[in-house]
């Protein structure tokens, strides 16, 4: 009986190598964790302005009886314009800005760096930097014609790089 019940023994053995072998899936890998989005450093200002990236905007022009009108802005508001005033035989360049009193403000085309001081902005208009100017003033021209763009410069506010364009020389010309 024992050589039976080894037989028996050693058949199992045999059949249970011959079973399938069930396959063990492996463990799932975690993923790693994501990494926390880091804002990258801002772009380092270009060692010559003339390379800085043009403000995004577009010139307009406008023509009222008061005045013509050269802005430059987007669908979020006007950053720069230039007005003609008849009445006071002025041209003023206005600038989006806020400032607590007169403040420096620079004006730097191809051919010429000018600085100014801003004017107090009249009651009840929004937060603008402004200047004036005869119309007869050259500095004029140096902005209309900067070979592709002019930028202007307030302490506290991101410097606009404005490209030189058409409107600018006109409202120069219907003031004159």
């Amino acid at each position: 009986m024992k050589a039976n019940r080894a037989a028996a023994l050693f058949g199992l053995i045999l059949l249970s190598a011959c079973a399938a072998k069930r396959e063990v899936a492996p463990a799932a890998v975690a993923a790693p964790p994501p990494r926390p989005v880091v804002d990258a450093p801002p772009a380092p200002a270009p060692d010559d302005w003339r390379d800085a990236p043009i403000t995004p905007g577009a010139w307009s022009y406008a023509a009222q009886a008061s005045g013509s009108t050269a802005s430059f802005g987007s669908a979020n508001g006007t950053l720069l314009s230039l007005r003609c005033d008849p009445a006071a035989g002025r041209i003023v360049l206005i600038r989006a800005g806020a400032a607590s009193g007169p403040v420096p403000l620079a004006i730097v085309t191809t051919s010429l760096t000018r600085a100014f001081s801003t004017l107090a902005p009249p009651a009840g208009t929004p937060a603008q930097l402004a200047v004036s100017f005869a119309p007869s003033d050259a500095f004029l021209n140096d902005v209309a014609f900067s070979r592709g763009r002019f930028a202007v410069e307030a302490p506290g506010q991101p410097t606009l790089y404005a490209p030189a364009a058409a409107e600018i020389g006109r409202v120069v010309e219907d003031c004159r």
